[in-house]
């Protein structure tokens, strides 16, 4: 640990109390994606208050704060980054009232990070170390949930995407950016990181349209929407051993509307699916076998039927070389045990947003533990405050400035390591052609009394 290093760790630890309230109180005051109007101006308040420069209003809610003045420092930008938004578990002890919302995912521990990390980045002998600018970036709705609302939002065009980093790099935040950082809490020993992959996804809402009667006097009067939605998800089930393997192939949903009594027959049913895979060509097999298993409950009930297809997140690029986070994770690790893993075979069948963000630049996830029970669940708590949050900013703050010391000789290896999958404006034409509206029409066959 060279002398920056050391300063950057005695900062952090001398800001340990502020840091780790910040992060309390961002876990008791969750808040839903596009919705995280609170966290998003604690976040900026923060970072103004340490004099960073900062926009607000990013796809809604999401905020950039620069660590040196943009127009004057030249030089690779990365961009430190902390997810805002929490998941619908009005279940949770913690949750918040107001909202129903409750940070099982993490996130607030990520924004926290970074807020941790700007404390120390921004001490003069440590800003000048750098040879190039830190992003600081709160972003918004990475959890695809809600999807009403964010239905909403786009109808109104206030957004485009559901996703919050695909409307960051749709309205240009990542333009002046060439390489992030990211982080993930989970219920793990240590530090982490790996060069594995994990699955894409689209989003499919369908709508079996069908015709109501009374259900006991004159059931062959209607037509059964709640029928044809039955026997569409079994269609599905049916599927599940004709994937690949090597596509890791997952597909969940759920009933959002259904009938309205026990005596009518359903003449709309709403349906939410998402069908993921580790590539995109797995993904458009596994959705064409899901439309074919809607079309089945559909025709064979006589009930009409409409897809709504919208592509969610990108399956992850993996990041190259993962030399510097061992040393880092060797620096800092303390107590806490880590792992480094250079040939991760199998890939995560989680999704997220990132994945769009790795197929544009380089892209560095690593992990830190903390909590207890399993993310995306009620019983997800935390039991260690320094691991979550003081850990995590010193890997968050270290890695920034081993990448961008020495004349940012580690940040240049990797940008020009990296080969993008796709430009920005390839990558927005693909989003746009993979929505489409598949419809079947109805064919009932009414009989009469």
């Amino acid at each position: 640990m060279d002398k920056i290093e050391q300063l950057i760790c005695q900062t952090i630890d001398a800001h340990k109390d502020e840091i780790i309230a910040f992060g309390r109180d961002i876990w008791h005051h969750a808040e839903l994606g596009y919705q995280e109007v609170r966290t998003s101006k604690k976040f900026s308040d923060k970072l103004t208050s340490l004099g960073i420069q900062n926009q607000t209003g990013l796809a809604i809610t999401g905020v950039k704060g620069y660590l040196k003045d943009p127009q004057k420092t030249s030089g690779p930008v990365i961009a430190l980054q902390g997810e805002m938004d929490a998941l619908p578990m009005s279940k949770h002890k913690d949750a918040n009232p107001e909202t129903g919302a409750a940070h099982c995912c993490g996130h607030h521990a990520q924004l926290t990070g970074v807020f941790g990390a700007a404390i120390a980045l921004t001490i003069p002998e440590v800003r000048d170390a750098l040879n190039g600018n830190i992003v600081f970036m709160g972003v918004p709705a990475e959890e695809n949930v809600d999807r009403a609302y964010r239905k909403k939002l786009i109808e109104e065009g206030k957004i485009r995407y559901s996703g919050g980093k695909c409307e960051l790099i749709r309205i240009g935040a990542y333009d002046d950016i060439d390489m992030c950082i990211d982080n993930h809490s989970g219920p793990d020993a240590g530090p982490n990181i790996s060069n594995g992959a994990n699955n894409g996804y689209v989003i499919k809402i369908v709508q079996f349209h069908g015709i109501s009667s009374h259900s006991a006097a004159t059931p062959f009067m209607g037509c059964d929407a709640q029928a044809a939605a039955i026997i569409a998800m079994h269609a599905v089930d049916a599927q599940r051993e004709s994937f690949r393997d090597r596509d890791h192939v997952r597909i969940h949903g759920y009933i959002v509307s259904g009938g309205q009594s026990t005596n009518t027959i359903a003449d709309e049913v709403v349906l939410e699916y998402m069908i993921r895979a580790s590539s995109t060509e797995g993904i458009k097999l596994a959705a064409s076998k899901f439309d074919r298993a809607m079309k089945a409950g559909a025709i064979a009930t006589g009930c009409g039927m409409t897809i709504e297809t919208e592509l969610g997140y990108l399956p992850r690029y993996p990041a190259g070389n993962l030399d510097i986070f061992e040393e880092i994770f060797e620096t800092v690790h303390g107590e806490y045990p880590y792992q480094v893993d250079r040939n991760k075979q199998q890939p995560s069948a989680a999704s997220s947003d990132e994945g769009d963000v790795s197929s544009l630049l380089p892209l560095y996830i690593f992990h830190t533990g903390g909590v207890k029970g399993q993310l995306h669940n009620v019983n997800l708590e935390v039991v260690d405050e320094y691991h979550l949050y003081i850990l995590t900013a010193k890997i968050f703050a270290i890695s920034a400035y081993r990448f961008l010391k020495d004349g940012a000789a580690e940040a240049k290896k990797v940008i020009d390591a990296f080969h993008p999958l796709m430009t920005k404006e390839e990558y927005l034409a693909l989003r746009e052609k993979s929505s489409a509206i598949t419809e079947l029409p109805m064919e009932p066959i009414i009989c009469g009394r």
